[in-house]
C-alpha cells in the first residue's frame, strides 16, 4: 500500500496556516514542479499533481477541516474526493486559477500569458514610516535567443506530434470498449509537436534562467504580508504557445516583510512599547522622555498614573497605507519602578509616608485588567 503523505508537508507550510499563506506556498511549489520546467522528469510530474491535491484539499475549509480531524481516510470516505481519477487539465486548471494564465493544456481563447513570480524583501519598522526604494533579485525564465523561444535547433523546426496527430491528446478504449478515456499524449505532453533537434543553449525547452535586478518602491505605511504586483516581470508564456516566446509575460509579486523591532510592536497604525518612570512621577506628576521611531518626545505623566496605565502621543505612530498623511498614535504602557537600595533620608520619608497611607493600603482593591488587555482595549477603544 502507497504511502499518503501530509498535504502540510506536501507544501511545506505550518497546520495553522491561513488561505494567503496555503496559496503563497502552491505558487511556490507549483512553479518549482511545473512538468514545462523539468521536460522528462516523472518526479516533478508527481510532485505536481500532489501539489495540487495538497491544494485543493488545504484551500477549501470544509475539505481542510475534515483532513485535519481524520487525515486522508476522512477525505475517502467523502464523495468528490477521489484524487486518482483527477484529470491533467483538472490539474492544470487549479494551476492556471492561482497563476492567471500560463500553459496550453485545454481549448484557450486569447493569448497565453505567463508564468507570475513572487520573491520576498526584508524591510525595517522606521522604514515604513516614510516608504524605501529596495533592489529586489530574483531569477527568471527567458525566452532563449538561439532558438527563439522554440526549443528547436536553429534552422529546424518542431514537427507535428506523429502520436497525437497534433491534437496534444489520446484516446484509450476503457473496460469492453463501452467508453474511451482521452489523456494528455505522452509523446508531445499536450504541446502538439515534438522537437526533432534540441537547441544546444536551451537544451529543448525553448527557456534559459536569467538574474534580473528591479528597483521597488515600498511605500509608506505597508504592513507585513502584504504584495506589490510588478506587472508584466513575470515570466513570459510557455514554449507551446504559439507564437512561442510572444504574448502578455506574468506579474512579480514581491512580499514584504516588516523585521521585529526590539523596542515597539505594530498594532495596525499604531506602535506599542514601554516607559519606565518612579514612583514620585507617578504620584506627582510631571514629564518624561520617550524613544519614538524619529527620535525623543515629551510624554505628560497625569498626577496619580497606575502602574500598567496606557498613555498616548498623538501621531507618533505609522502612517495609512492609502493615506500617508493620517498617522497612527504611540501607545506607552508606564511601569512604576521600585528602588533597590534608599538612602537613609529617603528611607525616613517612607515610613512617615507609609504610616499615613496605612488606612488606605487596606482599602486597596485587588488589580485589574493585564498591561497587554489594556493596550488592546485602548486601542479598540473599548
Amino acid at each position: 500500500m502507497a504511502v499518503e503523505r501530509d498535504y502540510y508537508e506536501v507544501l511545506s507550510i505550518e497546520r495553522t496556516a491561513n488561505g494567503d499563506e496555503v496559496k503563497r506556498a502552491y505558487r511556490r511549489m507549483a512553479m518549482k514542479w511545473h512538468p514545462d520546467r523539468n521536460p522528462g522528469d516523472a518526479k516533478a510530474e508527481t510532485e505536481f499533481k500532489v501539489c495540487a491535491e495538497a491544494y485543493e484539499v488545504l484551500s477549501d475549509p470544509e475539505r481542510k477541516a475534515l483532513y485535519d480531524q481524520y487525515g486522508h481516510a476522512g477525505l475517502r470516505q467523502t464523495p468528490g474526493h477521489d484524487f486518482s481519477r483527477m484529470r491533467p487539465d483538472d490539474i492544470f486548471s487549479i494551476f492556471n486559477d492561482i497563476f492567471g494564465g500560463g500553459g496550453s493544456r485545454g481549448n484557450r481563447r486569447g493569448p497565453v500569458r505567463g508564468y507570475d513570480l513572487e520573491t520576498t524583501v526584508e524591510i525595517e519598522l522606521t522604514d515604513v514610516l516614510k516608504g524605501k526604494d529596495v533592489e529586489v533579485a530574483f531569477t527568471r525564465r527567458d525566452v532563449c535567443n538561439s532558438c527563439e523561444g522554440s526549443g528547436a535547433k536553429a534552422g529546424t523546426k518542431p514537427i507535428k506530434c506523429p502520436t497525437c496527430a497534433g491534437s496534444g491528446q489520446v484516446a484509450q478504449a476503457g473496460l469492453g470498449g463501452m467508453f474511451r478515456m482521452v489523456t494528455t499524449c505522452p509523446n508531445c505532453r499536450g504541446r502538439c509537436q515534438v522537437i526533432t533537434e534540441f537547441c544546444p543553449e536551451c537544451r529543448g525547452a525553448g527557456r534559459v534562467a536569467k538574474r534580473r535586478n528591479l528597483k521597488v518602491k515600498i511605500p509608506a505605511g505597508i504592513d507585513h504580508g502584504q504584495v506589490i504586483r510588478i506587472a508584466g516581470e513575470g515570466e513570459p508564456p510557455p514554449p507551446e504557445a504559439d507564437p512561442p516566446g510572444k504574448g502578455p509575460r506574468g506579474d512579480l509579486h514581491v512580499v514584504v516583510a516588516v523585521q521585529e523591532h526590539e523596542a515597539f510592536e505594530r498594532a495596525e497604525d499604531d506602535l506599542v512599547t514601554t516607559r519606565d518612570i518612579s514612583f514620585p512621577l507617578a504620584t506627582l506628576g510631571g514629564t518624561t522622555v520617550v524613544e519614538t521611531l524619529e527620535g525623543k518626545r515629551t510624554l505628560e505623566i497625569p498626577r496619580g498614573t497606575q502602574h500598567g496605565e496606557i498613555l498616548t502621543i498623538e501621531g507618533a505612530g505609522l502612517p495609512q497605507l492609502r493615506s500617508p498623511t493620517i498617522r497612527g498614535d504611540l501607545k506607552v504602557s508606564v511601569s512604576i519602578q521600585v528602588p533597590n537600595k534608599i538612602s537613609p533620608a529617603q528611607r525616613e520619608l517612607l515610613e512617615q509616608f507609609a504610616k499615613t497611607q496605612a488606612q488606605a493600603d487596606e482599602e486597596l482593591q485587588p488589580a485589574g485588567k493585564g498591561v497587554w488587555k489594556k493596550i488592546k482595549d485602548t486601542i479598540s477603544g473599548s
